[in-house]
């Protein structure tokens, strides 16, 4: 019953992980989408790391949208990044809690 009982919590600190790294990248893409938006200094380290974080994990949006104002296409593009960051967080957390064994199933 000890054994079960840790696995459950083992799996919902996973789970819980999962959640928040991905919550933690989409608030920098979030972030790198403000930079951008209000034209912040990209030598600024912060600004680079945005940067950074935004081209290693939210390539796939980059140029997806073209509007006549740069700006604007890249917060779009960023908050499309972000958004599917926790959502796509938000149910791999939850397939990691199906696994996770009942608390009322027995051996």
């Amino acid at each position: 019953m000890a054994a079960r009982t840790t696995a459950i919590r083992v799996v919902s600190l996973l789970a819980t992980a999962v959640r928040v790294v991905a919550a933690a990248i989409a608030a920098v893409i979030l972030l790198h989408a403000v930079f951008v938006f209000f034209e912040a200094n990209p030598a600024n380290p912060l600004v680079q790391l945005a940067t950074s974080v935004r081209d290693t994990f939210g390539w796939f949006t980059v140029n997806l949208f073209r509007t006549d104002d740069p700006k604007i296409g890249e917060a779009v593009n960023d908050a499309i990044a972000a958004l599917i960051y926790v959502v796509v967080g938000n149910l791999l957390s939850k397939l990691v809690l199906r696994a996770a064994p009942t608390a009322g199933a027995r051996a």
